[in-house]
């Protein structure tokens, strides 16, 4: 069977800071491919959100980690040069290249090959409500 390629948009509304999970969202439109075996790229185009897989059994691991970032890169205009779009920009960028644009995951099998308490994640890093854009590309026959 020749290789197929496949390319598509999900968009993630968010409520602010946050972890919102999208592993079915992109399970689905897996589902519809017909792609047994290949591999899927997922792409954030945002500078101030990010992607991560983590567990999503556990909602603790969630808050966890936003609190961690939280404090790791705190939101004070006096330290940073960029703040015109307010206290919270800055942080995110930062908190973003700390992070992943990108995630590459193996289709095995028609699913993503994610391990059994693995769940992807938009991290949005902003305080106000937006509309991520994340692209989907799979490769595969």
């Amino acid at each position: 069977m020749p290789l197929a390629q496949f390319l598509d948009q999900i968009e993630v509304p968010t409520h602010g800071k946050g972890l919102y999970e999208v592993t079915g969202a992109i399970a689905n439109w897996l589902e519809g491919l017909g792609v047994s075996e290949g591999l899927l790229t997922i792409f954030v185009q945002h500078t101030s959100a990010s992607l991560t897989i983590q567990e999503n059994a556990d909602p603790d691991v969630v808050h966890d980690l936003n609190q961690f970032f939280n404090r790791l890169v705190e939101e004070d205009n006096r330290l940073y040069r960029h703040t015109v779009e307010g206290p919270d920009d800055m942080p995110a960028h930062i908190r973003a290249a700390l992070t992943l644009a990108q995630l590459s995951v193996p289709v095995e099998r028609g699913r993503m090959a994610l391990g059994a308490w693995q769940g992807i994640y938009l991290f949005e890093h902003r305080a106000a409500p937006h509309r991520r854009r994340v692209k989907l590309h799979c490769v595969g026959e």
